[in-house]
């Protein structure tokens, strides 16, 4: 962690829960997400990591009928205070989802994209920017002599690069991914894979994932949630090898056991 940087947040939950409609998709979570590490969400299909990563930046906020209690403080700024930028928060905390999602031009304009929008014109800055994030991605030597084609010719995980490379191209301090290897291949979820890794201690860093054996090789900490009383709740959270080794709740040891779940 000595190359952590000091600039970077940390997450933390207060009795959040999330409301769709009059559905309770997950209640009173409550959690710690330390800067500059890897915290993992684990849990079955419909207990409310998605969702509750979606609060995180107020994703959540697009969705209708969306209704937060409690608050989402990065560093001591609750998130959900009506003062607060949208489009700074989401630039600070970028998302990375399941499938990939590269817009339907060249690869070069799916990362100029998000620089104009955000106020970059200059050519020269935006080449930097892109070699730069590219490289970071280890995707530079692979795409440097076809930038301007589609972005839709490259792989499934060369699409999910490039997603995080236009996530990263931002410079944001945040990576919230949800299940971002899940749709790929086993060769490109390695890839993917080693790449999230290479990134602790650059990003505070937030994935879901189905994949035990993954958030055992990356997760410095990890957050099972559970489905109890119709609701996703938060059951354990605590330092990966703890969480492995060391379960405290019974239904913990059972998941991770691979009796249930």
């Amino acid at each position: 962690m000595d190359s952590m940087q000091s600039n970077l947040p940390t997450i933390e939950t207060q009795n959040l829960s999330l409301f769709y409609d009059r559905t309770l998709a997950f209640t009173d979570v409550s959690l710690p997400i330390p800067a500059g590490c890897i915290t993992a969400l684990v849990g079955p299909s419909g207990c409310g990591k998605s969702s509750f990563l979606s609060c995180l930046n107020r994703l959540s906020d697009i969705v209708p009928k969306t209704r937060v209690t409690g608050q989402v403080y990065i560093d001591e700024t609750d998130i959900f205070d009506a003062a607060i930028d949208l489009i700074a928060l989401r630039r600070r905390v970028g998302t990375i989802f399941q499938k990939p999602t590269p817009f339907p031009f060249s690869i070069w304009k799916n990362l100029a994209f998000p620089l104009r929008e955000h106020g970059v014109k200059n050519r020269d800055r935006i080449d930097a920017a892109i070699e730069t994030t590219l490289k970071d991605v280890g995707l530079w030597q692979e795409v440097s002599d076809r930038l301007h084609r589609s972005a839709l010719s490259l792989s499934g995980g060369q699409q999910q690069r490039l997603c995080i490379a236009r996530a990263l191209v931002l410079q944001p301090q945040a990576l919230l991914l949800d299940e971002p290897c899940s749709a790929l291949d086993p060769i490109s979820s390695g890839v993917v894979e080693d790449l999230i890794a290479s990134l602790r201690g650059r990003y505070t860093i937030v994935i879901v994932t189905h994949n035990l054996a993954q958030a055992r090789r990356i997760a410095d900490f990890v957050a099972l949630f559970w489905v109890r009383d119709g609701a996703g709740r938060l059951v354990e959270y605590g330092r990966m090898q703890d969480i492995f080794e060391n379960p405290q709740d019974e239904l913990t040891k059972s998941y991770i056991n691979g009796i249930r779940g």
